[in-house]
């Protein structure tokens, strides 16, 4: 495989166009890993119905929290993933990219959240399950062009409006996608 296909940690994969499977339909994925072995990411902009005192209802502080979850993917929804970038409270984190860190101790996310809860709302995301790919499967996908890399942010990765992410990182690629970030997914939409 060439390394040249490899998206790096901390990168963006917006989806494209002719991607319309539900579990990725104008979804942007972080980047967590991608090497010969395979790829691992988020899906950032797929918000659940859940909050974390439903899904955590056993934990101290977050069993009490009205912090957001996500579905990070269709894979291992059984998984708990955390991103953050308030490495100052949450301890055991690994940097993923400047300003974000990926992990760290759930007890210091439940004290954040009791503690300042609008600063974990900002600051912390909590995923169910991940987004995966086989080894060679990323590659062969973003040269049949179902994902279109993108520079990462953590403004972008913690921005209120998950609805306009997409979008937003389609219009951050250039204004050569300005007329892909307004097309519906399916052209029979319109």
């Amino acid at each position: 495989m060439g390394r040249e296909l490899l998206v790096s940690q901390g990168a963006f994969l917006a989806a494209g166009p002719d991607l319309v499977d539900p579990n990725f339909l104008h979804t942007v994925v972080l980047m967590c890993s991608h090497s010969d072995d395979g790829a691992y990411g988020l899906v950032l902009n797929r918000p659940s119905e859940f909050r974390a005192r439903e899904v955590l209802a056993s934990h101290p502080s977050l069993s009490r929290s009205d912090l957001r979850m996500f579905v990070g993917g269709p894979v291992g929804l059984d998984t708990l993933q955390i991103l953050h970038r308030a490495p100052d409270v949450i301890q055991g984190g690994v940097q993923l990219a400047p300003e974000l860190w990926i992990g760290g101790e759930l007890d210091d996310v439940g004290r954040l959240a009791e503690l300042d809860a609008a600063r974990a709302e900002r600051d912390v995301r909590l995923f169910l399950g991940y987004a995966g790919w086989a080894p060679s499967q990323l590659e062969s996908e973003l040269e049949d062009g179902s994902w279109l890399p993108a520079r990462g942010s953590a403004a972008r990765v913690f921005q209120f409006d998950t609805q306009r992410l997409w979008r937003d990182v389609i219009l951050d690629l250039g204004p050569q996608f300005r007329s892909l970030a307004f097309e519906p997914p399916d052209p029979e939409w319109n």
